[in-house]
């Protein structure tokens, strides 16, 4: 899976090397329960949803040069050889999702974050698709929101076959209505999470789960593959290291607490743009931003875990 930036380095260690650069587009889709347009905390990212990316032809028509399925956090990365023009593409919702409904949200256009040795990177605000209707727990408003505008995309090119990534296990979803402790604040230390009388709040994800699955190809390469959420937090004296301790904490307040300051995404994104810049420096003030929201920063936000029954 990736998220973010997750295959960046190799990336770029082949523009060095001399090859041709390559583009790159990340984003994630979540089902706007709400029918509000935009991601709010009673949404959820998913999984298995086909997203296509459309680009201006030499007709001046949009034509879909790539397609590709989003992963059990609602991310997709898709890779483009070559350093294509990439100005005027956008990416949409083209299947729908389980759960979810059929409805698609709008196209988005690409955000540039870098851009260097031929090579592009970039990132795509998040995609919705909706239900029918909207949920029956969601704010009432005054008046309907319009439906949105989806415009129709042509059917795929035909490109050359790409090898299917390998399939990853299903992330458990997220209830639509949160309960306590969800919708409290609440900051959580790693060496709390790691106690076992707390084990009960490790509700979303597992702490078997494998931290290259989790954070991706980059984090695996870093880490090892072998290496566990568990055995992420019991990691010192190393920045790299402390880094992930940090990130794996965040993650999980995340998903505790709709109050934490990061979102899931946000956390495994923040990671992937530590690792790739290779700056010891930038390793550390990550994780040093990590470590101030997991330690209830700012807001003195305290840790409302209890003894699990």
């Amino acid at each position: 899976m990736g998220l973010g930036l997750v295959t960046t380095l190799l990336i770029v260690g082949a523009a060095i090397g001399g090859a041709n650069g390559d583009a790159m587009v990340s984003g994630s889709v979540f089902c706007d329960q709400c029918k509000d347009g935009q991601v709010t905390l009673f949404d959820y990212p998913l999984t298995g949803l086909k997203v296509s990316m459309a680009c201006p032809g030499q007709s001046g028509q949009p034509t879909v040069i790539g397609e590709v399925t989003t992963n059990w956090l609602g991310g997709y990365v898709m890779r483009f050889e070559g350093a294509p023009d990439m100005g005027g593409c956008r990416a949409q919702v083209s299947g729908s999702g389980q759960g979810c409904g059929a409805v698609a949200g709008p196209s988005r256009g690409l955000n540039l974050v870098f851009q260097m040795f031929d090579t592009e990177i970039y990132t795509v605000d998040p995609l919705i698709s909706q239900p029918a209707q909207p949920m029956s727990f969601c704010p009432r408003s005054s008046s309907p929101l319009p439906k949105p505008v989806t415009p129709a995309l042509p059917p795929p090119a035909k490109l050359p076959p790409t090898p299917r990534p390998p399939q990853l296990p299903p992330l458990p979803r997220l209830p639509p209505t949160p309960s306590v402790p969800f919708l409290e604040a609440s900051a959580c230390p790693y060496h709390m999470w790691t106690m076992p009388e707390h084990e009960c709040y490790w509700r979303v994800l597992s702490p078997d789960l494998k931290v290259a699955v989790v954070f991706g190809p980059l984090a695996g390469r870093k880490y090892g593959t072998d290496l566990t959420l568990r055995g992420s937090m019991t990691g010192r004296a190393d920045p790299y290291k402390t880094l992930l301790r940090e990130a794996t904490t965040a993650l999980l307040n995340s998903y505790n607490s709709i109050e934490f300051p990061y979102h899931p995404l946000d956390v495994v994104q923040r990671l992937n743009y530590a690792l790739i810049g290779g700056s010891t420096r930038q390793v550390l003030m990550t994780a040093l931003r990590f470590l101030k929201a997991n330690s209830g920063q700012p807001g003195n936000i305290t840790c409302k875990f209890t003894t699990c029954k």
